[in-house]
């Protein structure tokens, strides 16, 4: 049982609002807020919410406009009296009607004035702002947009200015905002990310923009200490000194100019001959990671591994009914190859424009983070290096997601009744998923023991929206790109005719740079399937021979 106290001052109307507000929360309660930032779809609400809190506060300021110009307009009259009785008080009293209201104003009008100004024209606007409160983004979600834009930064090789400066399309970012990139690179420790925005939110500051939040000294704090953890130590020496030019009291910046001094002649006298020979193993031992990784964003640049003319000439584009298919007599699917061995095909409008706005509708209330198989657990859990929200939709919940299954039945030869349901995924800031396979490898026997269907033989991947920047899905093993484009499909078989997996069909789906990234995968299943169809299944045969010959 809940019993609110409230003050025995407070306004009859204020405790109203607060006990509408407690009410609210109890019957609503807060979802949970973290995330946000990893669908676009979803940060579309926020947009609206922001907006219907701009509305109230506007009203909450004609309200004080007003309030205002009636406390003016008194305080104008009163003037004017004040005015005309301070020449000659008593005679201005002498008169019965002037000492008749100079008793009514303080008995009254005064009072009244009073209420007027202790009225809270704000009532209102706190209240909704009380309840929306719930559903505003969290420190999580800030500190994930902000590694969003770094990790742009990285993949598509962007200087901090270009961002800073509103050259991509959107809002140019503050000294404030450089600053708490910086930050947010600092308390991960990363402090190359943390030297880059330093570094910018100080050029700004520099070039005389006002904040109201940092100023040089706390930068230069950031930035001595960054470049120090990189092994910039003259660097670091540099920003401590520029430091203690705008505060020479600054403890923390006079105890590490010594330490920085010391540091900087051990180095000079050091013989570091032993130390080049370790840093050179090191970098002959380079981490596969890190060379995927590298071919990876310059994949995502589209600097991939282009085709010889040779290859290029065999790629077609046609006209497709899948040997026949009843429903593709009259009008077949068009076609178009994208690579030749993996063969990867893509299918031009091969959903509507309905189709694809019902399915987001249906999975957007669904959406949630996307999650990945832990080799170490077994479990599905989240991961810095897949950043999408998805939703999954089955094919007895909409006619429509049964409509696009068969469609993707009678296209593919496929059967679908063993295929995982419709993986609906919405890219957020920076979206992403890092190179990853579909099938399940040797040692991941178990990765979808659950399903009961088998290992993924082949991927279907629609995409719903088309990408003004980025958001490429690419192959690293083989090189190469497929760019979005709304209303195909791009398919290919993650499975040799043996069952093997195919280790050329590793891909990854590149950051979304500007815009609003929707697709959605099918994976389809071994379970049913008696034989491997494929559209192109004999031209390929005789592709791949040629291709020996040559």
């Amino acid at each position: 049982m809940f019993c609110l106290l409230f003050p025995s001052n407070l306004p009859r109307k204020k405790r109203r609002m607060l006990l509408c507000c407690f009410i609210h929360l109890l019957l609503f309660p807060s979802p949970a807020q973290s995330d946000l930032f990893t669908s676009i779809g979803q940060m579309t609400d926020l947009l609206i919410m922001e907006k219907d809190l701009l509305s109230s506060l506007k009203d909450y300021i004609s309200a004080e406009e007003q309030k205002l110009r009636r406390i003016k307009q008194w305080a104008e009259r009163l003037d004017v009296l004040s005015a005309a009785s301070s020449e000659d008080a008593e005679g201005f009293l002498g008169h019965p009607v002037n000492a008749f209201k100079l008793v009514k104003r303080l008995n009254t009008e005064w009072a009244e004035l009073e209420n007027l100004v202790l009225t809270d024209m704000s009532d209102a606007f706190i209240a909704n702002l009380t309840i929306q409160r719930q559903f505003f983004p969290n420190d999580e979600d800030q500190a994930g947009a902000a590694k969003a834009l770094m990790r742009l930064q990285d993949t598509y090789q962007l200087e901090t200015s270009i961002i800073s400066s509103g050259q991509l399309p959107g809002l140019v970012l503050t000294a404030d905002d450089c600053y708490d990139l910086g930050k947010v690179a600092y308390s991960e420790a990363d402090y190359f990310h943390t030297k880059l925005w330093m570094t910018q939110a100080l050029r700004q500051l520099e070039q005389g923009e006002a904040s109201s939040t940092v100023d040089t000294a706390t930068v230069l704090d950031y930035l001595s200490y960054s470049v120090y953890q990189q092994g910039e130590l003259q660097a670091a020496l540099d920003f401590t000194k520029r430091l203690l030019e705008l505060d020479p009291t600054h403890q923390r910046a006079n105890g590490n100019l010594k330490y920085f001094e010391y540091q900087l002649s051990k180095q000079k006298k050091a013989v570091q001959m032993n130390e080049s020979e370790e840093d050179q193993k090191g970098a002959q031992a380079d981490d596969e990671y890190l060379l995927e990784r590298r071919k990876y964003e310059q994949l995502c640049r589209g600097q991939g591994a282009l085709m010889t003319p040779r290859r290029l000439s065999r790629l077609f584009c046609r006209y497709f009914n899948n040997h026949g298919h009843p429903n593709y007599l009259i009008g077949p699917v068009k076609q178009e190859d994208e690579w030749d061995s993996p063969y990867i095909v893509r299918y031009h409008d091969v959903a509507s424009e309905k189709e694809m706005e019902t399915v987001k509708e249906l999975a957007k209330p669904r959406l949630r983070r996307a999650t990945v198989h832990d080799p170490q657990t077994g479990k599905l859990t989240t991961a810095q290096y897949r950043v999408s929200k998805s939703a999954w939709l089955g094919s007895h919940e909409h006619p429509i997601v049964d409509r696009i299954n068969q469609r993707i039945e009678d296209i593919t030869g496929l059967d679908v009744s063993t295929a995982e349901d419709l993986q609906v995924a919405n890219y957020g800031v920076g979206g992403q998923y890092e190179p990853h396979f579909d099938f399940g490898r040797k040692d991941e026997a178990d990765a979808f023991e659950e399903l009961g269907t088998g290992n993924r033989i082949a991927t279907w991947l629609l995409y719903m929206s088309d990408v003004q920047a980025g958001g490429n899905t690419v192959f690293t093993d083989i090189g190469a790109v497929v760019w979005p484009k709304k209303g195909t499909a791009v398919f290919w078989y993650n499975l040799h005719r043996s069952g093997e997996g195919d280790y050329r069909t590793r891909h990854a789906a590149c950051p979304v740079l500007v815009g609003n990234k929707w697709g959605e995968s099918t994976f389809l299943h071994k379970g049913k399937q008696k034989r491997r169809p494929s559209g192109g299944s004999y031209r390929m045969k005789k592709l791949v021979r040629n291709l020996g010959r040559s």
